[in-house]
């Protein structure tokens, strides 16, 4: 027996032409507007009933809103630059390699040609209980995640432990990126893992106005990096495990994880600490549950894995 089809939600599509025509749009759709970029997360989290907003704001015809440069001692990346584009663009690959590698991992090569990296910084965190079809999630119960009283995945009706899946902002944030955004007006920078909370339901602490802008890169910092990603395949599969690891030529250490926790699991220490320490903070830090395809264990075993053969990886990299 197939299941019922339920219609998309409509939706008021608008285009500005530029950030404060964006900003006056949003203001005139409180509380029932979604900025649009690449689409790939938001029109599929509408098919399947996860976005219902009234209005659409696509931001694709924004030129302040595009381009790769040296700026200050900075690498910026304007948000709506496309993963393609970041993997091959020539100073990506020298500044930034770790976020190319980041980027060639998503998805596959048609959507890392209309994802932008702002979208994927932002992407909305995933469960194996929330992620799927209205007619699914109704049949089985409504979660946390979409205005139901219990954590389908723990039993718990306190907390949601959707997932972070976001594989750039890993890479981002091991390489010390900040996150620009504006609200029309006012410009903020600040570091990217700041702007995740921890909460499943509500993973962004973002202004609901806010429109992320750039990406920013400190330069001359001399990274050596490793980057790894689990998932059941090469293409297509959003992560289970993703680890980031930068080691500076002043001899720091940072390491960002996705997949494993509903915001980034950032742990920094020196070259010269011990491994094994470093391994278990990290663990300690991810609040993984059985809410992927792989087990919550293998996924723990995992992060001792990745993050043993990045340390020696770094290491060997500086001598």
């Amino acid at each position: 027996m197939n299941a019922p089809t339920l219609p998309v939600a409509q939706a008021k599509y608008l285009l500005p032409a530029s950030l404060r025509e964006a900003a006056d749009m949003a203001a005139q759709h409180p509380g029932s507007f979604r900025y649009v970029a690449g689409g790939t997360d938001v029109l599929v989290n509408r098919f399947q009933g996860n976005e219902a907003s009234t209005c659409l704001i696509d931001l694709g015809r924004i030129p302040a809103l595009k381009g790769i440069a040296r700026v200050d001692g900075h690498l910026r990346i304007g948000s709506l630059e496309t993963l393609d584009r970041l993997m091959k663009h020539p100073l990506v690959l020298a500044d930034a390699p770790m976020l190319a590698e980041a980027a060639r991992s998503v998805g596959a090569p048609l959507l890392r040609r209309t994802a932008t990296i702002g979208g994927n910084v932002l992407c909305e965190n995933r469960c194996l209980y929330y992620n799927q079809s209205e007619w699914w999630r109704e049949s089985v119960g409504y979660c946390l995640k979409c205005n139901g009283d219990i954590c389908i995945a723990t039993g718990g009706r306190n907390a949601c432990f959707s997932e972070l899946v976001s594989d750039t902002a890993p890479a981002l944030i091991a390489l010390d990126a900040e996150i620009e955004y504006t609200d029309g007006q006012a410009v903020t920078r600040t570091p990217l893992e700041r702007i995740y909370t921890g909460d499943g339901v509500a993973p962004r602490n973002l202004p609901p106005a806010a429109i992320v802008t750039a990406l920013w890169l400190p330069l001359g910092r001399g990274f050596t990096w490793a980057f790894r990603k689990l998932r059941e395949r090469q293409s297509l599969e959003f992560t289970s495990l993703t680890t980031a690891m930068t080691l500076d030529s002043g001899g720091r250490i940072k390491i960002a994880m996705a997949g494993v926790d509903p915001r980034p699991v950032v742990v920094e220490a020196a070259a010269t600490d011990d491994p094994e320490a470093l391994v278990r903070k990290a663990i300690k830090g991810a609040r993984a549950i059985d809410n992927d395809m792989f087990t919550r264990l293998y996924r723990r075993e995992m992060i001792g894995v990745y993050l043993r053969d990045s340390f020696n990886t770094v290491t060997a990299a500086r001598m």
